[in-house]
């Protein structure tokens, strides 16, 4: 029998989630709920599945195995937590949550409940990311000396004028960093291990009517001695592809939205002609830097394939709760210099009655 899913939240993002369900063996959208009976309607007869008149109804059905939680990111932790009390296993789109205090409830709950939990950062199934990966865990790179990510979008004013949630720190938890460049963010952490500590400015520049950042810049000290930086902002016309450059004493390589664009090692690898030849075949368009609708749902499928097989064979997921929490964290730490004008350092302190 195949895995079912329910989608909660019907908004745009959640169309992603059910073209990717179509592409995962043994996975089945079941059915969909929004507290906007017309958009969960809608959303039900495009996708062929069953619109639930309540959170309550679809977390009863016994046909419902898995959610993903399609809701603004400020409204993560109710339905996860709901869902993992029901017995469901829970995905939930980026970020975890927008506070510290909610990502660790839902970590918390699903631990309690003994189901899967994974957050949605799709960026880390790509191919080019993984050779990166390899690359730093064969030490190709020699002492790592520098990690960057650099995600230059354009979001118009009518973007944040078409949902009331957008731009504010309720629902939205901030700006560039914690909606747009967190994909970028996790992806700069998983590489190159955690931050220690940050300094930092924020801006908001070139929208009116919001109460986050579009533009952000930091920088990091990581665990591992190296420094970096992140660069983010949605007031960079025409907008770029989201790049990541990571630098050692024997290596460099560059990563722009989906393709490997630089590969420069002091030794050489027989595995490294298969990345030139991927780099003269460079595929990447536009992603989501000046639309965000204009993405592909092909790493969603991959990673909802992983959540389907750990559900399965009762592994941890790729992305579990406490990876998908890290980004959080990093920019709530870069939240925090900006308004104090401090160096903050992290791990940031947790809440002791969730610990």
């Amino acid at each position: 029998m195949p895995i079912g899913y329910a989608i909660i939240g019907a908004g745009m993002i959640s169309r992603f989630h059910a073209r990717a369900l179509d592409d995962v063996r043994g996975a089945k959208l079941i059915g969909c709920y929004d507290r906007n009976e017309h958009r969960s309607a809608d959303f039900a007869s495009e996708h062929g599945c069953q619109a639930f008149a309540s959170l309550d109804d679809l977390l009863a059905a016994p046909q419902v195995d898995a959610v993903t939680i399609a809701t603004p990111s400020g409204a993560h932790m109710e339905p996860a937590v709901a869902a993992a009390q029901a017995g469901k296993h829970v995905i939930v789109e980026k970020p975890l949550e927008i506070t510290l205090k909610k990502c660790d409830k839902i970590i918390a709950a699903c631990e309690a409940a003994g189901v899967k939990l994974a957050t949605i950062f799709p960026s880390r199934f790509h191919d080019s990311a993984k050779q990166l990966r390899k690359a730093v865990d064969g030490e190709r790179f020699g002492r790592l000396t520098l990690g960057d990510a650099y995600v230059k979008w354009f979001r118009t004013q009518a973007y944040y004028d078409s949902g009331a949630w957008r731009g504010t720190w309720a629902l939205d938890g901030g700006g560039a960093l914690m909606n747009q460049a967190i994909h970028t963010v996790d992806l700069l952490l998983w590489l190159m291990g955690p931050v220690v500590e940050v300094q930092a400015f924020t801006a908001t520049l070139a929208h009116e009517r919001i109460e986050v950042e579009d533009a952000a810049t930091a920088t990091l000290k990581f665990a591992n001695g190296a420094l970096g930086v992140i660069e983010a902002t949605t007031a960079a016309y025409p907008g770029y592809l989201k790049r990541i450059e990571l630098h050692g004493s024997h290596g460099s390589a560059v990563l722009e939205e989906e393709d490997i664009v630089k590969w420069d090692f002091a030794k050489k690898a027989r595995s490294d002609a298969a990345v030139q030849a991927a780099m003269a075949n460079s595929k990447s368009t536009g992603g989501g830097a000046a639309d965000p609708s204009a993405i592909g749902h092909h790493a969603h499928a991959m990673q909802l394939q992983n959540f389907t097989n750990a559900i399965r064979k009762d592994q941890e997921p790729a992305v579990g709760g406490a990876e998908g929490r890290k980004p959080t964290e990093l920019i709530l730490a870069i939240y925090q210099s900006a308004r104090t004008g401090k160096t903050v350092k992290l791990p940031l302190a947790r809440d002791p009655k969730l610990s």
